[in-house]
């Protein structure tokens, strides 16, 4: 009886290893860190202002030509991020997802990130991300974002007023959105500080109520 005891313990914690990964981890902390610092490297060299104000001296730095500036910026985003993929998923399949209580704010934002920039698998994590959400793990806003992406790959409309789309290479315009005369209530639910117009222009556009039959008749 008492070997059948110490057998249903041994695999109680096998089966349950992230959930009991809540004490402070400060090496995973730093990596994450490290991997967050990596995940952004590249999107902020081609949304700087820097890019348009002196694209000769960042090619330069990156020892390229200023013609292939974007293209080599691209190349590196799209390299790192496989490689940051590949050890963020090794950390959440060991840990679970490494929330507030395992390397503190805003390093828990950083695993979310990742896979934020991996759209073919949000709909494995996503589950794992509203858990982590609903548990004070995450920001309920990180979770709100990455569900309004999923919603828009389907085709859907979103939820809380995220996610921007263009039309012909051009205009942007808010993806449509459910109930959208109580969207700014559910923003301020889900903790956003801004309301899905002041979303909007700091996308660089203006909010309007669009259905997705308005959407599907736009020029492609």
């Amino acid at each position: 009886m008492r070997h059948f005891l110490n057998a249903l313990v041994l695999l109680g914690w096998l089966a349950f290893p992230a959930v009991a990964q809540t004490t402070p981890n400060l090496r995973l902390k730093h990596e994450l860190d490290s991997l967050y610092e990596v995940d952004q490297r590249y999107r902020t060299m081609l949304f700087s202002p820097r890019l348009n104000r002196n694209p000769d001296s960042l090619a330069a730095a990156l020892g390229v030509s200023k013609e292939g500036l974007n293209s080599a910026i691209m190349g590196q985003m799209i390299r790192t991020d496989a490689t940051n993929l590949t050890r963020v998923q090794a950390i959440l399949k060991q840990y679970g997802y490494p929330g507030k209580s395992l390397v503190g704010a805003p390093t828990n934002e950083a695993a979310w990130s990742v896979i934020q920039h991996a759209p073919a698998l949000i709909p494995q994590y996503l589950p794992m991300m509203k858990t982590a959400a609903e548990t004070g793990e995450l920001p309920f806003s990180r979770y709100a974002t990455m569900l309004d992406r999923q919603l828009v790959f389907e085709n859907k409309e979103q939820l809380y007023g995220t996610q921007a789309q263009n039309y012909n290479n051009k205009e942007w315009f808010i993806w449509p959105i459910q109930n959208p005369a109580q969207v700014n209530q559910r923003r301020k639910q889900a903790g956003f500080k801004t309301t899905v117009e002041e979303n909007a222009a700091r996308l660089g556009t203006s909010y309007k109520v669009l259905t997705l039959e308005d959407v599907a008749k736009m020029p492609k």
